[in-house]
């Protein structure tokens, strides 16, 4: 089963991405260990703290940090200087540590996957088919940014949205979710502040815990 979204993807849009399969839960027992691993020396610190604060503050898992590493010579594209975010995940997949549960590779450089017919697309993030490894780009989250203090903002709300997919969450018609489906642009981020009371159901009769930690960004006003 293939679940859209703009954050992943597979087959949707140019900020998107794709839930390639529904993907397996929390086992009884099982440790609920998130690691972030940053890819290049491009992106800012400012950037992955945020994003270990948000993940820490929507969800009940312990969130760690890898020492950066060098974006792997095997997935840049040079046709389209971009990096495939395909194999990206197959360079993850392997650092994901004993007992960790998710690793979220995050870079700035622009990736891309293949849609239909388009044999590179850039995207903003891809997931891999079992939910253990995701990759985001900072990249997009730029466009028509008023400051790099917003563009980190959308980048670290997406992150929100990627886990919750792994987490076997589809989009959210709730307007201002964190799991709106954005239509295919990263601007929809600007109008989301938390999950909405559906998404946090949604998430709790699959066995995921919450946080209640203080959502790092202010509530936008709704237009």
């Amino acid at each position: 089963m293939t679940t859209l979204s703009r954050r992943r993807f597979l087959s949707a849009s140019a900020f998107a991405g794709a839930s390639l399969l529904a993907p397996p839960l929390w086992a009884a027992g099982d440790p609920r260990v998130l690691y972030v691993q940053a890819l290049g020396k491009a992106l800012p610190d400012a950037d992955l703290g945020l994003v270990v604060r948000a993940l820490g503050a929507f969800y009940s898992v312990e969130v760690k940090t890898l020492g950066r590493v060098d974006l792997p010579k095997s997935a840049f594209y040079p046709k389209r200087a971009r990096y495939r975010a395909e194999k990206l995940l197959d360079f993850l997949g392997p650092r994901l540590p004993k007992g960790g549960s998710r690793i979220l590779g995050l870079t700035s450089v622009d990736i891309s996957t293949t849609k239909g017919k388009i044999d590179d697309w850039g995207i903003l993030g891809l997931a891999t088919l079992d939910g253990a490894a995701c990759v985001l780009s900072s990249f997009r989250c730029k466009r028509l940014a008023k400051n790099a203090e917003h563009a980190r903002v959308r980048f670290a709300k997406v992150a929100v949205h990627e886990i919750g997919h792994t987490f076997g969450l589809d989009h959210c018609p709730n307007r201002g979710c964190l799991m709106e489906d954005g239509g295919g642009s990263v601007l929809t981020t600007d109008r989301e502040y938390d999950l909405c009371a559906d998404s946090r159901r949604a998430l709790t009769e699959r066995g995921i815990e919450l946080a209640s930690g203080e959502i790092p960004w202010p509530k936008p006003k709704l237009k």
